[in-house]
């Protein structure tokens, strides 16, 4: 029978922990029910300096582990997971936030679903008590997680999920403060874990709340991205980029029919924009290469290619990135001929009034080309050492060749073979 550990992370929490360490071990029946043995339920102290220890004390049934000094959040979870003897982990805070009593649900869903994880969602249309400006946050930090790992997800901050004991050398290291959750659950998508979430109500915490808004709002943002970029930079990368080439286009498109419909000075305006153009075109390369080269080291680092890309899947049966020196090449000789074009005939007389868009194209021209020029040489020395193991292997293995005894003309498909001693 599979079991469970509980995890209950407590920091100055007297006016709760009482209340939810009772409701954790009440579940027992409904939890046999759904066929795990337990809970073990572990409490986790984090340097409280009110009665939290004292009241958890009481209770016998529970396994009490104390920090000697506040280490955070995240630094108390991983001590129960640690300590944690169950197959199954679960975890929830001790200030009644989350309903205990739904853990069975949770534990079924995962052997229904044979899942990895099981999040209990409070954005996925149960009863919830949670203030607007924490929904609204809850809300981003999901879209922000979904669109950096191209999965969908409607809680990626629940404090509230149970998780398979071994999958935690997949989703470590995890941080020590708050941004736990989105962290684990950003590196499991990466990590191709399976992941449902099971809706659930959430009520009010009992006494005062520890999260910042915008200061931990801002860190579970950041750690979110700092994440994804660990396991898949293409695709953060890659969408910043695409946002930075379209608008940059639709300038370019815009510049060129006031161009040729005969206007031959811009404005303050119409000269920013130009400017803003180029710089958008440039920038949006660079951005796009750095993405796709930090591919190559991730999964050098890795040992095993990057799997997800920009679209989440593939949608080229052939990388882009050999056509990249040429590419490159062409677009810099074109900017490099358009440049001298403009140069002669400025020389020969030409107002400058009329020059100016074909310097900043060709420009522009010119330093994407650079980038695509350095952008494929940087990647072929990666994917050489990417496949370096292999070359070697198969270096040391030997080449079949054929003995110098066999013509050509004596050579049959079954004549190919090993050297043989």
């Amino acid at each position: 029978m599979d079991s469970l550990s509980i995890v209950i992370p407590a920091y100055n929490e007297e006016d709760g922990i009482e209340e939810i360490v009772e409701r954790v071990l009440s579940i027992r029946d409904d939890l046999r029910t759904a066929g795990f043995d337990g809970p073990e339920l572990i409490v986790v102290d984090d340097g409280s300096s009110d009665r939290t220890v004292r009241l958890v004390k009481q209770h016998k049934d529970v396994r009490l582990i104390r920090h000697s000094k506040n280490s955070g959040y995240g630094a108390a979870l991983k001590t129960g997971f640690s300590a944690a003897t169950g197959n199954w982990i679960g975890f929830l805070d001790a200030d009644g936030t989350y309903p205990p009593e739904h853990f069975p649900e949770l534990c079924e869903e995962a052997v229904r679903q044979d899942a990895d994880i099981v999040i209990g969602s409070r954005m996925a249309g149960a009863d919830s008590e949670m203030p607007a400006v924490r929904k609204l946050g809850n809300v981003l930090f999901a879209r922000l997680v979904s669109i950096v790992s191209a999965q969908n997800i409607t809680d990626s901050a629940s404090g509230m999920r149970v998780f398979k004991k071994s999958i935690l050398d997949r989703v470590y290291p995890l941080p020590d403060g708050l941004n736990l959750t989105p962290v684990m659950s950003t590196r499991a998508l990466h990590e191709q874990l399976r992941m449902v979430e099971v809706p659930i109500p959430y009520s009010e915490r009992v006494g005062r709340s520890k999260l910042s808004v915008m200061g931990d709002g801002m860190l579970f943002a950041q750690s979110i991205v700092w994440t994804a970029l660990s396991y898949n930079p293409v695709r953060t990368l890659g969408l910043a980029s695409l946002a930075a080439l379209s608008l940059s286009a639709a300038l370019a498109v815009a510049l060129a029919v006031v161009r040729f419909s005969g206007v031959q000075t811009l404005g303050s305006v119409g000269a920013f924009l130009v400017f803003l153009g180029v710089v958008l075109a440039v920038s949006g390369l660079m951005i796009l290469t750095l993405g796709i080269s930090f591919n190559y080291v991730v999964a050098l680092f890795h040992k095993k290619p990057v799997r997800q890309g920009l679209f989440g899947r593939p949608i080229l049966k052939r990388s882009p990135v050999p056509y990249f020196g040429m590419v490159g090449s062409a677009v810099l000789l074109v900017g490099v001929v358009l440049g001298l074009g403009a140069l002669a005939f400025g020389l020969s007389g030409m107002p400058m009034e009329r020059m100016w868009f074909y310097y900043v194209v060709s420009a522009g021209l010119a330093l994407v080309g650079v980038q695509l020029i350095v952008a494929w040489v940087q990647m072929q020395v990666l994917d050489a050492l990417s496949i370096r193991d292999q070359l070697v292997a198969d270096d040391m293995q030997g080449k079949e060749y054929l003995p110098a005894d066999i013509s050509a003309d004596e050579l049959s498909l079954d004549a190919v073979g090993p050297a043989k001693a």
